[in-house]
This record gives C-alpha cells, structure tokens and sequence, in this order.
C-alpha cells in the first residue's frame, strides 16, 4: 500500500530544498528561507519517523509535529510572499502542496485521536 503522506511530504521537500537554493542564490535571502527550509524538510522527516513507531501514543506525537511544522512551513511562505521573496505564481503552487499535507495531517491526527480513544 503505497503511504500518500511519505510521498507528498518527500515531494514537498525536494521543492522546498530547490525553493531554499533558488532564494538563497538568486534573491540573496538567508533567514527567512532557512527558516523554511527547516521547517518543510522536517515534515517528511517525522512521517519517515512515524512509520516505526513502537505505539500508537508515539506515532500521534509524531504526526502532531509535523502538523505544527506543516503550519509553520505555511506561515513562512506567507512570510516569503508579502515580502517580495515570492511571486504569487510560487507562493500558489507552494501553498497549494503545503494545503495538500495539512490537509492530510489532520485526517490522520483525527483518525488516530479516534482510534486511541476507543481502545
């Protein structure tokens, strides 16, 4: 069964990597990209983490972080955007994948939520 979240944040984390180098290289911006950088690679980091997780309470944390860096990766791309570091064209196609894994997130963190209260 192939793990839609593995591979939309592994995606997603190429991008932002490219983002980081686009932004770092072309438009001299250092903070605020590494920021997003660190916040959009360490999303697919914990979903690789979660899938060897030793119970269902560790594999909740796990999802519940990366749902809080899926927030943050959101936060500096608006950040990035309404500075002048990205143009609507790159904050949409950006903002569309990061939308797609919050998205995804929360479904998981509700259903294992539910899955945990019923035993």
């Amino acid at each position: 069964m192939e793990n839609i979240i593995a591979g939309k944040s592994y995606a997603s984390a190429i991008r932002i990597v490219n983002l980081y180098k686009h932004l770092s290289n072309k438009k001299k911006e250092y903070v605020l990209s590494k920021q997003l950088l660190s916040s959009g690679t360490a999303i697919g980091a914990l979903v690789k983490e979660a899938e060897h997780t030793q119970s269902k309470a560790d594999f909740l944390n796990k999802m519940n972080i990366a749902l809080k860096e899926a927030n943050e990766t959101e936060y500096w791309l608006m950040l990035l955007k309404d500075t002048d570091f990205l143009t609507e064209q790159e904050f949409g196609s950006m903002k569309e994948d990061c939308l797609s894994i919050l998205k995804l997130l929360i479904s998981i963190v509700k259903t294992t939520k539910q899955k945990l209260k019923r035993g």
